[in-house]
């Protein structure tokens, strides 16, 4: 490979376009509308949303990325290799790809990995100038990706606090940063004296009282709108933080655990279950995926002997310790 190649090779790796356009059509649906057989560019302009002109310039380049088939003259349909940008497909990527979604808007900020390598601070604060949660909490433009991601499924081996940690005498749990309300939901299925709480930011909390709602716990569950660097209710039996630490540096991570051990100081405990994400686990490709996680979070990797230490610095205590598997542990702390 000559120079003038080598030059040539590196500008297409660097190319921005291709992949803007294929998260452009996920974003607007431009698959699911052709699969519905409109292959008209005004029609498909209207459904979407979007200036006819411009669309059907993004749906030529896709043509061009053999993704579509067809012209503005003909009309336009979906070429095999982008059927799973349908939102039924059963290998579907919409999801994934799409700019309004959870993964997207993260995918969308290593456009400032400078950012990330050179401060560690992670590439969406560079980018939109605010934390990837605080982004997705922010009003109603987001409330959807998270109901499109929301359910009940346990994710990194959250059964271990479901199964590894002494419920007995808990009747009052406070789920710190719940999210949907996953971890709550199985919580109080599986031991059915509990009571709980989900805490988070406003379009978690809401997502997570419908989720309860809907499984048909709202008689033990329901879920609350507020920040885990605020005051939290005080009175619950068990804190719980689940997988939380690992989006914020120590001094935030800190400032977290002191607001649990407020909360619970005299009657409750903190019960830490994070998760750590190591990047070396991932053989050949461990570089990527560190860059990849240090772009979305500033410490995706702490070990128990880390936890333990953000855990004392907050005044905390360690009075038990479950076990552990390779992404999840299971640490009880007191005042």
């Amino acid at each position: 490979m000559d120079d003038l190649a080598h030059a040539e090779h590196l500008v297409d790796s660097a190319d921005l376009l291709r992949p803007a356009a294929v998260r452009a059509a996920a974003t607007l649906g431009v698959a699911d509308h052709l699969a519905a057989g409109v292959g008209d560019v005004a029609e498909l302009a209207r459904l979407c949303g979007t200036r006819t002109d411009l669309l059907g310039s993004l749906l030529g380049y896709l043509v061009s990325l053999e993704l579509l088939s067809g012209s503005a003259d003909d009309g336009f349909a979906l070429a095999p290799a982008g059927l799973p940008l349908c939102t039924d497909h059963p290998f579907s990527v919409r999801e994934n790809l799409r700019d309004d979604g959870m993964a997207g808007r993260s995918d969308i900020a290593l456009v400032g990995l400078v950012h990330t390598i050179r401060t560690g601070e992670p590439a969406h604060v560079g980018v939109f100038g605010r934390g990837y949660w605080e982004s997705l909490n922010d009003g109603p433009a987001f409330a959807g990706a998270l109901e499109r991601l929301a359910g009940d499924q346990l994710v990194c081996d959250a059964e271990l606090i479901i199964e590894g940690y002494d419920w007995t005498g808990v009747r009052e749990v406070v789920d710190v940063g719940g999210n949907s309300g996953a971890v709550l939901i199985n919580l109080l299925r599986r031991h059915t004296h509990l009571r709980g709480t989900v805490l988070d930011l406003e379009n978690s909390a809401a997502l997570a009282a419908r989720n309860i709602e809907n499984a048909g716990l709202a008689d033990r569950g329901a879920a609350v709108a507020g920040s885990f660097f605020e005051p939290l209710p005080a009175g619950g039996d068990v804190y719980l933080l689940s997988a939380i630490l690992a989006d914020w540096d120590d001094a935030d991570a800190v400032a977290i655990l002191r607001r649990c051990a407020e909360a619970s100081a005299g009657t409750g405990k903190v019960l830490l279950a994070d998760v750590s994400l190591d990047a070396r686990a991932a053989g050949a490709q461990a570089d990527r995926t560190e860059l990849w996680l240090r772009a979305m979070m500033p410490t995706p990797v702490r070990t128990v002997e880390q936890l333990k230490a953000l855990g004392r610095a907050a005044g905390l205590r360690v009075t038990w310790e479950g076990p552990a598997t390779a992404v999840r542990s299971l640490i009880e702390f007191s005042v």
